[in-house]
């Protein structure tokens, strides 16, 4: 085991290792190195780290099919990865579908989501040869139904009732939801049986996601037993149950690895008797989470006697949408001084102008913490940059991977003239 100083090992990228001084090196680089030569607000993601969990992944769901969700992380890079770990990208817009395609990723096997796809979005799947369109509402059905050509292999998404232990805001299986067919109220039945008896459509399978950040396996278990017996009542052949797989964002947050999830999920369907090369999961956030860091520079710090200390960094919201949307926790870190006591409790607060901009309400940081630092909030690979806005006319960050002593941009940094290509008058 690394000895990485204050930083836990299950917060840390893979490759993650802290050098005699206690600086932190990502791919076998420091990061003070990479902020000097990329800036920041800077992500940094270990490539390796990536594949690693693709790779496990794989491993344990056997001979079942894993998509990536792309909306966790989705760049042409990251594409790329997807692509030569021979997983699925799914997609849920035309952007993301996009990002897949300029990748490499064969549209056989990406996949189409959306609660709302619009006939552009749907045209251009069909026309590319989009593997599965995972079909959401009876207005998309009419929708596709208006579009020529061959038959359209497609999912139907199913809200199977279950009510996930995760934010309200990321429950999605629950009866009263904007994604999919009510399976209660009979909507799921009546548009399999519509889409088994026009011509325009192949239905091949079934899918469900109950939410993200879940971490109670009894609430997959229930999601499977529920789509299993739907699947074999309509005689279709495939089954998606989704992802949502928690991760470990705090230091005491200790959850099951994505190997141990897909196998329990492997051996569940296997259960029930279930084909396996007829099954398929959709990590995304347990993919990526833990691949990456964020670094900022500390610009200021102001200490209010009795009250509080705010450290404040040059981004905030606009790269880290999570603490504002959900309440998210995160750990904080001088990655510079890991074997340093971070004992001091402070708000690590961002930019903009807003009260609610804090990415650590409560961060550890050492005491004699200087302007001009760098620190780091570690598992911002999955909904950080995927999120991020440009509030305040803040360009956003660039996106560096790093891979055994090499580093590569994967998304450059906004410039300030970039915010404006899009407006006129000037």
């Amino acid at each position: 085991m690394a000895d990485l100083g204050v930083l836990p090992e299950h917060l840390a990228p893979l490759s993650a290792t802290v050098d005699g001084v206690g600086e932190l090196l990502v791919g076998g680089l420091a990061v003070s190195e990479l902020a000097g030569r990329f800036g920041t607000p800077l992500f940094i993601y270990d490539e390796g780290h990536l594949r690693s969990r693709m790779r496990e992944a794989v491993s344990g769901f056997g001979r079942g099919q894993v998509i990536y969700a792309s909306k966790a992380f989705p760049t042409i890079a990251m594409a790329r990865i997807v692509d030569e770990e021979r997983l699925w990208w799914d997609a849920a817009s035309l952007g993301e579908m996009k990002a897949g395609l300029l990748g490499g990723v064969r549209p056989s096997r990406m996949v189409l989501h959306g609660n709302n796809k619009s006939m552009e979005e749907l045209r251009s799947a069909v026309e590319v040869g989009v593997g599965r369109v995972v079909v959401d509402s009876f207005d998309e059905i009419d929708r596709l139904e208006r579009l020529a050509g061959d038959a359209i292999y497609v999912w139907l998404r199913v809200t199977p009732g279950i009510e996930a232990h995760t934010h309200a805001y990321v429950r999605t299986g629950q009866q009263d939801s904007k994604f999919g067919f009510n399976l209660a109220n009979g909507d799921a039945q009546r548009a399999i049986t519509r889409m088994k008896t026009s011509s325009r459509f192949v239905l091949s399978g079934l899918h469900c996601h109950i939410g993200s950040q879940v971490f109670a396996l009894d609430s997959f278990r229930d999601a499977v037993a529920i789509m299993v017996e739907l699947v074999e009542e309509n005689d279709v052949e495939e089954l998606c149950i989704g992802g949502g797989f928690g991760v470990g964002y705090l230091r005491d947050e200790l959850v099951p690895s994505l190997g141990d999830w897909t196998h329990w999920l492997r051996e569940t369907f296997d259960a029930h008797g279930i084909d396996p090369e007829r099954t398929f999961v959709e990590p995304g956030r347990a993919i990526a989470a833990a691949a990456a860091v964020t670094v900022y520079t500390v610009g200021v710090i102001k200490t209010i006697p009795g009250v509080r200390t705010y450290v404040a960094v040059d981004g905030g919201m606009s790269d880290n949408p999570r603490p504002v949307l959900y309440g998210s926790g995160y750990e904080a870190y001088v990655p510079s001084r890991l074997f340093a006591a971070h004992d001091t409790t402070v708000a690590l607060v961002g930019k903009h102008c807003e009260s609610g901009d804090v990415l650590v309400r409560e961060a550890c940081l050492p005491s004699d913490l200087r302007v001009g630092e760098l620190v780091m909030t570690p598992v911002t690979g999955a909904y950080g940059w995927a999120m991020g806005s440009n509030y305040n006319k803040l360009p956003r960050p660039a996106v560096v991977g790093v891979h055994q002593g090499q580093a590569r941009l994967m998304v450059r940094r906004e410039t300030v003239d970039d915010l404006f290509r899009l407006e006129l008058g000037l």
